[in-house]
């Protein structure tokens, strides 16, 4: 090929690179290191892709990545201590409720009143798309406003109460989880009266507190901005993190995108003494980990001691991310750090359970390598997505007041059961068939948006009224004119009787 001709066509090459590039504002409002990690791969793609990329979070990269300008709000580590260990019931559900509100409004004040933040509209910077997660806080949708840019939703977990509504997904109690609560896909009476109530309270305390709080700090830089249930119906797409095969099928608009995975990286080469230590086990790996929010450490001595119990029973080895730097029990088959690579220890052919908390991150990454899991849900949305991992065969669940010796070991048995864990390999083929990867198909979509920042792909069904949307007023208008066609119909025949009784009377008295 002539050098001149391999010229033109690099040319044309960073050319047509350049004029694809999109300038994206990502905006993390929420201190969760879980959530953070598992959008970060995608931010750092899009980069990689030549997008500019503006990050607002509190978690600075340990390596900058060109492309990838950050603002970082504050380091939130000691955030993560928070989360108490226990059982699920309605009164964690109803701390949830008012977690999510405080959390909501903390973090939106913390965005505004950051200088980036505000240089961002006080330079007037231009951005092709704004990325907002849809978490604990709607502020970024004013953020976005204000910016005069297009938005693309995002989620680090499976629906929440709140977005039913907000992208027009049908949210019926007989087969849609509430993401607070349990139970299987096929409810109970009691299960649907129970997701309705929830429902109904989650809602009330986005609608009434939550974006009351959000709509008051936007306001002290914004005074003209428009209420957030006006924002929100503009939101171009949501990228959300759940996949059929695992959380079951849902009745999703075409604006809402299934990008679970998309986090999971190529996994890395494990440190040499904890590689070895799971090599040299003949009989596999168990892994334990309960999350970056929830302290094993807070565990009771009874539940500690039932866990200790079956572990040491069991032929397999165990890694366990501890909090502390030792053990406070000693166990020669236990490998135990403050921080372990999960998604390289789970990639492991050798490790063969997860005992999981049941955060959407880990229950992805083990669905991802086909790891069974023991799930203990305890808080949030933990308790759905144990609920998911046991209804799609990714493994059981159980409780923190079931946990005694024989459960716990029963429950291992199954998952460590090898009929079991083909199964899950089997779901994890299914999980993989794709036919876009859920990086490119979230990539793809957010700069769909920036593309075409000017059209609305919001689901119609999120401006109709209530009564409109269920038929009331359909049904109403047809239950009128069935009582009137019966009215009609029973005065021609009342008409009708009346005309003859009185022909027969007249007869008779002709007769006479």
């Amino acid at each position: 090929m002539p050098a001149y001709l391999r010229l033109c066509i690099i040319t044309a090459l960073i050319y047509l690179n350049r004029i694809q590039a999109y300038n994206i504002l990502a905006v993390l409002p929420y201190p969760g290191r879980s959530h953070h990690g598992a959008f970060l791969p995608f931010f750092k793609e899009l980069a990689r892709r030549g997008n500019n990329v503006t990050l607002i979070s509190h978690y600075p990269q340990e390596t900058p990545l060109k492309n990838l300008n950050e603002i970082i709000l504050s380091e939130k580590k000691e955030f993560q201590n928070w989360v108490p260990v226990t059982s699920p019931s309605y009164l964690t559900v109803f701390v949830a409720g008012v977690v999510l509100v405080y959390t909501g409004g903390a973090s939106c004040k913390t965005l505004l009143d950051n200088q980036g933040v505000q240089d961002l509209w006080k330079n007037r910077a231009k951005f092709d798309v704004v990325i907002v997660e849809q978490f604990n806080s709607d502020c970024g949708l004013g953020l976005a406003y204000e910016l005069g840019a297009p938005v693309v939703g995002i989620t680090a977990n499976s629906l929440m109460p709140q977005h039913y509504k907000r992208y027009g997904v049908p949210d019926n109690p007989s087969y849609t989880r509430n993401q607070v609560l349990g139970g299987r896909t096929r409810a109970t009476l009691y299960e649907r009266v129970e997701r309705t109530l929830i429902g109904i309270y989650i809602n009330y305390m986005v609608d009434f507190a939550s974006q009351f709080l959000d709509e008051y700090y936007l306001r002290q830089y914004f005074p003209n901005i428009p209420p957030i249930k006006e924002l929100e119906k503009n939101i171009k797409f949501l990228l959300l993190y759940q996949h059929f095969v695992l959380n079951s099928v849902l009745l999703l608009p075409s604006n809402v995108i299934e990008v679970a995975g998309h986090h999971v990286l190529e996994p890395k080469t494990l440190p040499k003494d904890l590689k070895q230590f799971i090599e040299e086990s003949k009989q596999g790996v168990i892994y334990v980990s309960f999350g970056s929010m929830i302290k094993a450490t807070s565990l009771s001595k009874y539940n500690l001691q039932a866990i200790l119990d079956v572990l040491e029973q069991l032929p397999q080895r165990v890694i366990w991310k501890w909090d502390t730097d030792n053990l406070p029990f000693e166990m020669d088959k236990i490998y135990s750090s403050k921080w372990l690579p999960q998604n390289d220890i789970l990639a492991h052919p050798n490790v063969v359970a997860f005992f999981s908390h049941c955060g959407q991150v880990g229950i992805t990454e083990a669905i991802h390598y086909g790891v069974p899991v023991l799930g203990i849900p305890m808080f949030g949305d933990q308790i759905s997505n144990a609920a998911a991992v046991e209804e799609s065969g990714l493994g059981v669940q159980t409780a923190l007041n079931e946990l005694t010796k024989e459960n716990l070991m029963k429950k291992f048995k199954t998952i460590l059961d090898p009929e079991f864990r083909y199964k899950v390999k089997l779901l994890s083929k299914m999980w993989h068939d794709r036919p876009v990867s859920a990086m490119d198909s979230a990539i793809f979509w957010t700069e769909f948006a920036g593309r075409y920042k000017n059209f609305s792909f919001k689901n119609p069904a999120i401006q109709v009224l209530f009564h409109q949307y269920y038929r009331l007023d359909v049904y109403v208008f047809l239950i009128l004119c069935i009582i009137l066609t019966m009215a009609i119909i029973f005065k021609l025949i009342s008409y009708r009787l009346k005309f003859s009784v009185s022909n027969i009377k007249l007869n008779m008295k002709k007769n006479d």
